[in-house]
């Protein structure tokens, strides 16, 4: 989003590669405003020096089912049922001198049974007709979400307000997810830079395709390995966890005045031994003020 107040809702979901299975469904509501400097959480997020800083707070959902949601029983050897829930309080840090982007997010929140991950499938499948998830109780167990994560990056080359072509880095340690990240990112269409201080960005129309391949180091991940209990009725254990996964992102964007809307697809190669690759898509929609 190209100012510092904003509202932003996406909806993410697998049914868009025809599945419904391992990661299944995201929902994603924001708020970028400068009066979230002074939440207290966001005392603890880096806020580089010579930068423009947006502050934000986002609330997310996440759910993960098996590739059958309709066994009741556990399915040795595949995804475990997960959801979490989580706050998510944020900065974007932009310095237009040196090209360069600093995002740092601490997520707090709850992964397990308190997230409702069973009960909004089953009340989702029950509206559209879809047959119900059965195995939710075998779901990983109730466990806090503290996560942080910086991620940094770096513009390359760029043509006018024609394309762009960046690197990126991040970092992310806590009890839902530990990995490091590597990507890149290329913008073609008609856009502001992003890349650019705020008071340079003219265009109030713009449209444009991006594409972002990334590769994850991935140490831990809760939503397989559960959240450091032993009262998880299943996990995957942590010799079939794949370490190098990776993942791309294609999108078209269009930004009308005030107005932001997004279609989006991402496609990831198995996460665990035995896993399949896995595709969703999604809708995002937004306004800034």
């Amino acid at each position: 989003m190209d100012k510092n107040r904003s509202l932003r809702i996406q909806y993410e979901n697998d049914f868009y590669d025809k599945t419904d299975h391992y990661y299944t469904q995201g929902i994603f509501l924001e708020l970028i405003h400068p009066g979230i400097g002074k939440f207290p959480l966001s005392k603890l997020l880096w806020q580089p020096i010579g930068s423009e800083v947006k502050y934000g707070l986002a609330l997310e959902h996440n759910g993960y089912t098996p590739t059958d949601f309709t066994i009741s029983d556990i399915q040795v050897g595949d995804r475990p049922y997960a959801a979490a829930l989580m706050l998510k309080t944020f900065s974007i840090a932009t310095d237009p001198l040196k090209h360069r982007r600093i995002s740092t997010t601490l997520s707090t929140g709850l992964i397990g049974p308190g997230a409702g991950g069973g009960e909004m499938q089953t009340a989702i499948h029950r509206k559209t007709g879809d047959d119900l998830p059965l195995g939710w109780h075998n779901q990983i167990a109730n466990y806090p979400v503290i996560n942080y994560q910086i991620l940094i990056e770096q513009k390359l080359v760029a043509l006018g307000p024609f394309a762009l072509f960046s690197v990126d880095a991040s970092c992310r340690l806590g009890t839902l997810s530990t990995k490091a990240c590597l990507g890149g990112l290329v913008m073609l269409g008609f856009f502001n830079q992003p890349f650019q201080s705020a008071s340079a960005q003219k265009y109030k129309t713009q449209v444009y395709g991006y594409m972002h391949p990334q590769i994850n180091l991935v140490g831990y991940d809760a939503t397989m390995q559960g959240g450091f209990s032993r009262s998880n009725p299943y996990t995957i254990p942590a010799s079939d966890i794949k370490r190098l996964v990776y993942q791309q992102r294609l999108g078209v964007v269009v930004k009308l005045f005030g107005l932001y809307a997004e279609y989006f697809r991402t496609w990831t190669i198995p996460e665990f031994s035995n896993g399949k690759a896995h595709g969703t898509g999604g809708l995002q929609f937004g306004y800034w003020f």
